[in-house]
């Protein structure tokens, strides 16, 4: 297992908890609803992402592959770039932080195909 990316992933989690907490209960009286709803969805895709790290984490076990790496790398990127953007410009109202937001989500769909790249190389070591 890859305990330091297990450990960032823990982190993750425990941090988009708090997030969609405070998005919950702490901005209800101070942000509009449209902003609040954008805030949730940079926890919702924080959420799916922190699980995929959890799983890169636990495949490391038995996959050794740069691109599993380079998986888990562009998922934290895509959760930093994503999520991160999105929590700021709900928090601050700058619509240019939106611009971001894309290339986070490009992170993440790489992220994904490469994951799923280095499982078919796996599998087809093992045949």
């Amino acid at each position: 297992m890859k305990k330091g990316l297990f450990m960032l992933a823990a982190i993750s989690g425990f941090m988009a908890v708090t997030l969609g907490a405070f998005a919950a209960h702490g901005l209800k009286t101070v942000t509009p609803p449209d902003l609040i709803a954008i805030f949730d969805i940079g926890v919702e895709y924080q959420f799916y992402h922190t699980f995929a790290l959890i799983a890169i984490a636990l495949a490391g076990q038995w996959v050794k592959s740069p691109l599993l790496d380079w998986a888990a790398w562009l998922f934290i990127a895509g959760i930093v770039l994503f999520s991160g953007s999105l929590y700021l410009y709900a928090l601050l109202g700058v619509k240019v932080l939106g611009m971001i937001t894309p290339f986070g989500g490009f992170c993440f769909l790489l992220g994904w195909a490469l994951l799923a790249a280095s499982m078919w190389r796996h599998r087809t070591e093992d045949l």
